[in-house]
């Protein structure tokens, strides 16, 4: 199979975030109730119920988008974009981003990837400043696989802020968030991991959320907060880009910078084993999504 070379990590880590070590350690981690009761401002949701994507609220994203050295292209397609009306332990419809080996279908000459896969993105549709993101998501067993939940800002990367609020890897016992933005993007310093309690692990339905203010985000994995970074730590690094809107995104890469850290595996794939793109085409691979949810600020 192909092997895809492995590019330098600093100049591919763009637009998604790149889940270095944390280099700073986060806020002792504490358990809260996810503020979402009805007194509190629904900007945005998805339930995804209806058994198709609502265009109205979401983009998908084509062959012409490349970074991070990703071993897929992305493809607007039922292959890759799919839905069910329940899934064992959802509430109701689940949104389905699905890899699938498919070479020879890819359009660029430069990457010619022999997978394709799902991204939707909310830019245009819907945006917000300040608030709760969460959403609650199912991933697979796989090394190498690379599904993340994020906010990304309207204007030039990393200028505008990213906030990832899920990215996974493949190594089931953790899950991790990053912020980006200009003098702290690529290998930023702002990221950190949270590790699953005994008996959980990231196979399971998990709801993955944001608090974002004017002067700190709270990252929480099922209502537990484990990392909190503020305005005045950001600074440190570079200006703090969070006070713009920030647009949704939820995609499932495969290989490539993130994952290549993480296990160095160059074979088949740059980031990804030969068990992982054995399941794919098995069709056993799935990010499963059963809700994205929005709220305002507190208050």
């Amino acid at each position: 199979m192909r092997k895809s070379l492995v590019v330098a990590v600093a100049a591919v880590l763009s637009l998604q975030g790149c889940g270095g070590e944390n280099t700073a350690p986060p806020a002792a981690s504490t358990t809260t109730a996810p503020a979402t009761s009805a007194e509190r401002q629904l900007l945005f949701s998805d339930e995804f119920n209806s058994g198709s994507l609502d265009r109205s609220k979401w983009n998908v994203i084509g062959m012409d988008f490349w970074v991070n050295n990703e071993q897929q292209a992305y493809l607007d397609s039922p292959d890759t974009i799919q839905f069910a009306s329940s899934a064992q332990g959802a509430d109701g419809g689940v949104l389905i981003l699905r890899p699938v080996y498919r070479p020879g279908v890819d359009t660029r000459a430069d990457r010619n990837a022999d997978f394709i896969s799902g991204r939707i993105n909310s830019k245009g549709n819907f945006d917000f400043t300040h608030g709760r993101a969460e959403a609650r998501i199912r991933m697979p067993d796989a090394r190498g696989a690379w599904p993340a939940f994020w906010l990304l800002g309207n204007g030039q990367w990393p200028d505008t802020g990213e906030i990832d609020i899920m990215e996974y890897v493949g190594e089931k016992d953790w899950t991790a968030m990053a912020v980006h933005g200009p003098g702290y993007s690529g290998e930023t310093p702002i990221v950190g991991r949270r590790y699953f309690p005994e008996g959980q692990d990231a196979t399971g339905w998990h709801t993955y959320a944001v608090e974002w203010t004017d002067q700190k985000m709270s990252f929480e994995v099922d209502g537990d907060t484990f990392y909190e970074v503020t305005r005045a730590e950001i600074e440190q690094y570079g200006p703090w880009r969070f006070d713009t809107p920030k647009f949704l995104i939820l995609n499932f890469a495969l290989g490539g910078a993130y994952p290549y850290k993480v296990n160095k595996i160059e074979e088949p794939y740059n980031g990804m084993p030969q068990s992982t793109v054995d399941a794919i085409k098995r069709g056993e691979l799935v990010m499963e999504i059963d809700w994205v949810r929005v709220y305002g600020p507190e208050g």
